[in-house]
C-alpha cells in the first residue's frame, strides 16, 4: 500500500477548515492531513512532524501567509508551498509569488485544489532515483515562482490588458528593464528598429514573447554564485537564450499554432534551469560532474546520473512543475536529451526544444556528445526536415545580424 502524503492546511478561520475537510473527506484514504488555525501553530507541528505539502491562506491575523511561507522556505525547503486565499487582488498574488510554488483563489473548486497538490506529488515521479530526492531535499534554495512575472501575468490576462501598463511593470525594476531591452535588441530577434522601452517591446514581439523573456530572465537573476567548470549563470543564460529563439524558429518553419510556437520559446529558455539549481546548491558535486565530462568525453546527463543520481533536466522539469508551468513546456525541459522517454506521437515543443539544443552545439566539441534522437524524429515523421530547420535558424540568425548593424 502506498505510503500517505502528509498535507498541513492553514486558515485563521473555523468554517473554512471545516469545508477543506468536507471536501477532501473522500482523499483520506491518500492523504493525512492536519489543520491549524494559525502560522505559529503551524510552526510547531512542522517542527513536530514530516509534510509533503502546506496550503496556507494570505491575510490571517499575526502571522500572515507570506510570513509563515517565507519561514517554511527557510527552514523547511523540501515542502510544496501553495496560498489558498480569498484574497485574489494583484496584491495579494505579487506578495506570495516570492514565497509560494502556486497561487489558488477561493472559493477553489475541490478538484482544482486536488489535481493541483497531486499534480506536485506527481512532479516528483519524475525524478527516479531515490539519492536524487533525497539530495532535492536538501537543496538550500529552489526558487519560487518569480513576483515580476507574477504582476506581468496578472495584468495581461486582465481583459482590459494595457501594452503601456506592462511596460510599467517591467519599467519598475531597473535590472529587468535593461535585461529586456539587451535580449529583444540582440540578433536573434532582429527587430527593424532599435526598441527603446519595454512597452515598445510589447508591442513589437506580443505579450507571451515579453512573459517568456521576463521569466527567464528573473530566473537567472535568482542565482548567484562563480564560476563552476565553466559553468555560470550567465553562459547558462546565453545559450538558453538561442536554444530559445531557434525553438522558436522551428516550430514556426512547422506553421506549429500559436500555442506551440510560445511554448517552444518558453522551453527553450527555461530547459536547463537545473543546471542552476544544482550547480548552486552543490556546487562540489556538480564540479564534479562537469570535470567528468570534459576529462573523461561523457554525455551530461550520464555523469549527472553518476554522481548525483539524476539530471538537471529532471530538476529542472520538477521546479517549473511546481510553479504550474503548462505541461508542455514541463515535458520539453524534462525530455530535452531523451525525447522519445515522453512518449510524444506528434511534433511538438519538446520537438522544437530537443532540435535546437542540438542544432545549436554544431561545430563545438560538445557535438559529438549531444545527438539528435532521430528514432524519434522518424517516429513523429519530422526526420527529414532537420536540415529545414538547420537552414531556417541560420537564415534567421544572419537576418537578425543584418538587421543589428
Amino acid at each position: 500500500m502506498p505510503e500517505k502524503r502528509n498535507i498541513l492546511f492553514v486558515d485563521d478561520e473555523p468554517n473554512v477548515l471545516q469545508g477543506l475537510k468536507r471536501m477532501l473527506r473522500s482523499m483520506r484514504s491518500e492523504w493525512e492531513m492536519s489543520f491549524c488555525s494559525s502560522g505559529q501553530e503551524a510552526l510547531k507541528v512542522l517542527a513536530e512532524a514530516a509534510f509533503d505539502v502546506v496550503v496556507s491562506d494570505m491575510q490571517m491575523p499575526g502571522m500572515d501567509g507570506a510570513q509563515l511561507l517565507a519561514t517554511v522556505m527557510e527552514r523547511h525547503p523540501q515542502i510544496v508551498r501553495i496560498v489558498l486565499s480569498g484574497h485574489s487582488s494583484k496584491e495579494s498574488a505579487v506578495k506570495s509569488a516570492g514565497v509560494a510554488h502556486q497561487f489558488l483563489a477561493k472559493p477553489c473548486d475541490p478538484d482544482k485544489l486536488r489535481h493541483t497538490i497531486e499534480h506536485a506529488f506527481a512532479l516528483r515521479g519524475l525524478l527516479k532515483d531515490e539519492g536524487l530526492k533525497q539530495t532535492l531535499s536538501q537543496l538550500k534554495s529552489v526558487p519560487s515562482m518569480p513576483a515580476l512575472y507574477e504582476e506581468l501575468v496578472e495584468e495581461l490576462q486582465h481583459p482590459y490588458a494595457s501594452i503601456q501598463r506592462a511596460g510599467e511593470i517591467i519599467e519598475q525594476d531597473a535590472g529587468m528593464s535593461v535585461k529586456v531591452l539587451q535580449m529583444v535588441n540582440s540578433a536573434f530577434f532582429g527587430l527593424p528598429r532599435k526598441v527603446s522601452g519595454p512597452a515598445q517591446a510589447v508591442s513589437l514581439l506580443g505579450a507571451d514573447t515579453i512573459k517568456s523573456l521576463v521569466l527567464g530572465i528573473s530566473v537567472f537573476s535568482q542565482f548567484k554564485g562563480g564560476d563552476i567548470g565553466g559553468l555560470t549563470p550567465e553562459s547558462i543564460q546565453e545559450h538558453s537564450a538561442t536554444v530559445a529563439a531557434m525553438a522558436k524558429q522551428i516550430a514556426v518553419t512547422e506553421k506549429a499554432g500559436k500555442d506551440v510556437v510560445d511554448a517552444s520559446l518558453m522551453g527553450g529558455f527555461l530547459h536547463d534551469v537545473g543546471k542552476l539549481i544544482l550547480a548552486q546548491n552543490l556546487p562540489k558535486q556538480y564540479g564534479e560532474v562537469l570535470a567528468s565530462v570534459s576529462q573523461q568525453g561523457i554525455a551530461l546527463s550520464g555523469a549527472e546520473r553518476k554522481v548525483l543520481g539524476g539530471t538537471h533536466a529532471e530538476v529542472g522539469a520538477y521546479l517549473l512543475g511546481l510553479w504550474g508551468l503548462p505541461e508542455p513546456i514541463v515535458e520539453a525541459t524534462a525530455f530535452h536529451h531523451h525525447p522519445r522517454e515522453s512518449h510524444g506521437h506528434s511534433f511538438s515543443p519538446l520537438t522544437a526544444v530537443h532540435a535546437a539544443n542540438v542544432l545549436v552545439y554544431e561545430g563545438t566539441p560538445r557535438s559529438t556528445m549531444i545527438e539528435l534522437d532521430l528514432d524519434y524524429l522518424s517516429q513523429l515523421g519530422v526526420a527529414d526536415r532537420v536540415a529545414t530547420w538547420r537552414a531556417a535558424c541560420q537564415h534567421s540568425t544572419k537576418t537578425a545580424e543584418v538587421a543589428c548593424e
